[in-house]
């Protein structure tokens, strides 16, 4: 349903359902939902899983904060709720949690759920981008790759920086997800907004990983636990952390820094930067060029008249 139509809409009903009037047939009433859950479940439906937990959990603070329903909320309340979060988290953290309120908010009132849409009045928090924080050199994720003595978990810190994977992908992972091309292959992962994308591994790489094989079937996954399922994403955590303290790193690394590094590390050796944009799946370039703005190669100081 575009604005348009939705400017058609009826007025609310004087019951707890949400009733639509078809842009189509006039007169014929559509039921969207009867509830706050069933217009957060509407508003999850289709989401990445990683997304609707991480969605759903900001939601349950506004409610445990607000304790009114969502028709009942007003500006004031979210204002409070964003100052209140501001106490405890960082300024990334409540930007991103009052954004998924925004977007709850949004989607309501687009439905007719909600009268207005308090959230758009909103004026989100600034943060500082730190994501050049989180990109640690080239001989640091050498050396806590290379001091990883677990052979599957020194195959995952490879295919994790080769690849700029996040670790969902890498949790899902099934023989059946690498081909071979030529001498060496290519992983193929369904990845975040519901998108495929095939990437060609460096050769040593593909061997350390065909080296884990044994006599899997496709079906098996390329990273097992204990037992013999899928790793969950806790336990390649836990596989990064440790092997960021054996290495001596002292930063808070987690599996989505190698993402970073392959990023930034690829840019800084010359690779154009849409085969990285290509490579990581972002959905623009702009996306992949924060890593040339968080690593500058060259600064317009140099060029003038100091020392």
């Amino acid at each position: 349903m575009n604005e348009n139509q939705s400017e058609k809409c009826s007025e609310l009903s004087t019951t707890s359902h949400i009733i639509l009037r078809s842009p189509d047939s006039a007169g014929q009433m559509i039921q969207q939902a009867n509830s706050d859950d069933q217009l957060i479940a509407l508003w999850l439906h289709g989401r990445p899983r990683n997304t609707q937990r991480g969605y759903r959990s900001e939601i349950d603070r506004l409610f445990e904060f607000v304790d009114k329903p969502l028709r009942s909320v007003k500006l004031m309340d979210l204002q409070a709720f964003a100052d209140d979060l501001g106490q405890s988290l960082k300024p990334s953290s409540v930007h991103r949690a009052m954004s998924a309120v925004k977007s709850l908010l949004a989607f309501g009132h687009r439905l007719g759920y909600l009268q207005f849409d308090v959230g758009r009045a909103l004026k989100l928090p600034g943060f500082r981008d730190e994501l050049s924080e989180r990109i640690i050199s080239e001989a640091e994720v050498l050396r806590i790759i290379s001091l990883e003595p677990n052979p599957r978990n020194r195959a995952i810190l490879l295919t994790f920086y080769a690849g700029g994977f996040r670790v969902s992908e890498i949790c899902a992972l099934k023989w059946r997800h690498l081909q071979e091309r030529d001498s060496t292959g290519q992983i193929t992962v369904f990845a975040k907004g519901e998108k495929t994308r095939s990437v060609l591994m460096p050769k040593s790489v593909w061997d350390t990983l065909i080296s884990q094989r044994g006599d899997a079937s496709p079906d098996a996954p390329v990273f097992r636990s204990r037992k013999k399922g899928h790793l969950c994403e806790s336990a390649v955590w836990r596989v990064v952390k440790k092997a960021t303290k054996r290495a001596g790193i002292p930063k808070d690394v987690s599996c989505h820094w190698f993402r970073h590094c392959h990023g930034s590390h690829a840019l800084d050796r010359g690779a154009p930067i849409h085969l990285v944009q290509a490579t990581l799946g972002h959905s623009s370039v702009a996306t992949t060029g924060r890593y040339l703005h968080a690593r500058p190669s060259d600064s317009s100081g140099n060029y003038l008249p100091i020392g």
